[in-house]
């Protein structure tokens, strides 16, 4: 794939829509640790995490998100991460919880109403034991 300064290097990158893009942006970096990558006026920024990427970008006066949707990032300490959304004020849905499939995950709802799953692998699990079918 050929590589443009313009756009972030992931290969998938969610696009979500807040009404307070600077604020959605500064949020987003202090509860869950995303960092700026280019900034577009005052409409879209470009935002990144690991190896991942997002683009933030302005959905009109509604800060209500749609619910269709939810973002997963896989994180190295939950716990931590769960801390420091917390401490910034990010609505807890689900507190860190370890789940039979090898991941321990919590649920935070963001100030745009958008839906975030925060998973760290804790244990390479067969997807057989708890009734999934690997397709490999």
């Amino acid at each position: 794939m050929r590589a443009n300064r313009s756009v972030p290097p992931a290969v998938v990158i969610p696009v979500l829509q807040y009404a307070d893009v600077p604020g959605a942006v500064e949020w987003l970096k202090k509860a869950f640790g995303f960092r700026e990558r280019l900034t577009i006026g005052t409409h879209r920024v470009q935002m990144t995490f690991e190896g991942g990427a997002l683009v933030v970008r302005d959905g009109g006066t509604s800060n209500a998100a749609s619910g269709n949707h939810s973002v997963l990032v896989r994180v190295a300490d939950v716990d931590a991460h769960c801390a420091r959304a917390r401490a910034h004020g990010a609505k807890l849905v689900h507190e860190p919880e370890t789940y039979p499939y090898g991941e321990r995950q919590y649920t935070a709802v963001d100030p745009g109403g958008h839906v975030w799953t925060f998973s760290q692998t804790v244990d390479d699990v067969d997807p057989a034991a708890w009734g999934g079918v690997l397709h490999d």
